[in-house]
This record gives structure tokens, C-alpha cells and sequence, in this order.
């Protein structure tokens, strides 16, 4: 559906992609993540071709179908004077839409559950209707691929899980559906692929299970409490502890142990008999949160030393 080979993009000397390459197949619903500022909206408005790129090449359906998009941007502005149905009959005059208007107005309001909210003036919807609304003008023409730039930021947990629902419905359908957001359990839910971004490019990009595979070990995770630098270096140099990384910000250690059994004995001991203080210690298996963190932190990290 969607082939993007070095993609580079830069704002005066700030250089947002350097080197983009990303693939997102007909039927995927693609989680696209990565920190604040790290370029994924850029990317996104290239796709769109609302702003223009430096360099690269974008393949839309391998360079011969006429694709259409339908792109949600992440704080939808609608006309807060018409309502809800009044706004999608504007989309389809907008569109050129040649179906029956009537007919598709009534089928986008269903899957959005905006049957009867539709009937009041946007400017009094409530925010997850507000995304709703702007769900069901994005999908309004049948596009080929949907991409959704933070569709729940800041909503409920009520709003938050009509949006999701929305989203899961269509997923169902077959339809091709870019997903940009911070909530990874919101992607875990809907998304067989993922993408990683850093520093201009994907750190990462393939199926779930293909990245949880890729992660699996025995692992020991660790909140620590204002760790010395001395403490940090007695679990690394341990020799149990392989592969240590520490989060500052977080006070978050994680490490992979032979054993997740003994590890978790040893790693007691060791905490106890030297007076290192932790508010949390469990053996885990990678989350995509443990997994985007490791990707896109630049922590402390080493199997013996600094």
C-alpha cells in the first residue's frame, strides 16, 4: 500500500528525517510511535502531500492505482455552525463524492455512533465527539489507507474507548490504517506492525510477534531509589546481570539473567546485603512499552562498567 525509501525532510538546519524507509502492506494496521518531535507528523503530512519533501520516494499502491487517503489529524478543527450531517454533505462536496450522499452520510454516522449526536451543532460536541465526527469525514470517501494522528490524546477513558472501538470495527473490515499514537496499549489492541522511530528513521519496523520474538529473554526489572553510581555498577558487574540498562528519569533497571527463578533470588540478595533500596523487583517479559523505551532511550547501559 504504502513504500517510503530515504525520506529526509529539514526545518533551516534541524534535519526532522534523515533517511525515512517505511512499508506498511495492504490490511495493515500500522502503529507508527516514536518520542515528541521525532518526525512523525512530518511524515505523515509528506504522505498527504501537504508539505514537500527534500529527498526520498513515496509509492502509494506501487506506483500505478489511484489511491485515496483519509488522514485525521491529531486536533481536528470542524465548523462548529453546521452540524454534524451538514458537515459531511461539505466532505462530499469536497470529495466530488459520487455515490449516493445521503445513503454513505447515514453509514459513517452508524460506525461512528454519531446517528443522533450528528443532529447538534458541532460547537457544542464534547471532545470524543469531536473525533468521531472528524473519524467520519476521514472515511467518509473509502479511502485506501486511513492514517490517525493521536485519535484518543487527551480524551476520557469513555472517549478514549469509543474512538478505539471505532478503529477496531474497522480493522475488521480489511481496511489499510496508519495509527500514530503515544498510547501503546491502544496499539497493542489493534496494530500487527509496528514502527519505531529515531532520529529520522524507523529504529525498528515489523509484526509484533516478530518484535516480541526478537526481545524474548529472562529478564529482571528494577525501580530504584535515587541509585548511587557505585550501586549501579555493583548490579552491573554482577555476574548474573548481562545486557544492564538504567533510565534516569524513570529509576527504571532492567537486566537478562540465565534464569528467571535464580535470578530473581540472586538479585534479591544482592539488594539486600548491600543496602541498595528498590521499590519494585520482577521478573518480566518485554511489554511494547519496555520494548519502545529501550528503543528510544538513551540510557546507561553495559554488560561490565560504564
Amino acid at each position: 500500500m504504502l513504500k517510503i525509501r530515504g525520506l529526509k525532510k529539514s526545518y533551516k538546519n534541524f534535519r526532522v528525517l534523515d533517511g525515512l524507509d517505511m512499508t506498511i502492506n495492504k490490511g495493515d494496521v500500522y502503529g507508527f510511535l516514536g518520542t515528541n518531535g521525532c518526525g512523525k507528523t512530518t511524515t505523515m503530512n509528506i504522505i498527504c502531500n501537504i508539505i514537500p519533501k527534500d529527498e526520498g520516494e513515496i509509492i502509494l499502491g506501487g506506483g500505478s492505482e489511484d489511491i485515496r487517503i483519509g488522514y485525521l489529524p491529531e486536533t481536528p478543527a470542524l465548523f462548529g455552525y453546521m452540524n454534524g450531517y451538514e458537515y459531511l454533505e461539505y466532505i462530499a462536496a469536497c470529495a466530488d463524492y459520487k455515490g449516493d450522499v445521503k445513503k454513505r452520510i447515514a453509514e459513517v454516522m452508524e460506525i461512528t455512533g454519531m446517528t443522533y449526536g450528528g443532529q447538534r451543532r458541532i460547537k457544542g460536541y464534547s471532545r470524543g465527539m469531536n473525533q468521531r465526527m472528524g473519524i467520519a469525514a476521514t472515511i467518509f470517501s473509502n479511502p485506501d489507507l486511513i492514517i490517525l494522528d493521536e485519535p484518543t490524546s487527551a480524551l476520557d477513558p469513555e472517549g478514549r474507548a469509543e474512538v478505539m472501538n471505532i478503529i477496531n470495527n474497522l480493522t475488521q473490515t480489511g481496511a489499510t490504517i496508519l495509527l500514530c499514537t503515544h498510547i501503546l496499549s491502544d496499539v497493542e489492541r489493534v496494530a500487527n506492525r509496528i514502527g519505531i522511530m529515531k532520529n529520522g528513521r524507523l529504529a525498528i519496523e515489523d509484526s509484533i510477534t516478530d518484535i516480541r520474538n526478537r526481545f524474548v529473554r529472562n529478564g529482571i526489572e528494577i525501580n530504584l531509589s535515587n541509585p548511587s553510581e557505585e550501586q549501579l555498577k555493583l548490579i552491573m558487574d554482577s555476574d548474573f546481570v548481562s545486557d544492564f540498562r538504567f533510565f534516569p528519569q524513570s529509576g527504571l533497571a532492567t537486566f537478562e539473567v540465565a534464569s528467571a527463578e535464580e535470578g530473581m533470588i540472586k538479585t534479591m540478595k544482592l539488594l539486600s546485603e548491600n543496602g541498595i533500596s528498590a521499590s519494585k523487583v520482577q521478573a518480566t517479559s518485554p511489554t511494547l512499552e519496555q520494548i519502545y523505551i529501550e528503543t528510544v532511550s538513551d540510557g546507561v547501559q553495559g554488560r561490565r562498567g560504564f
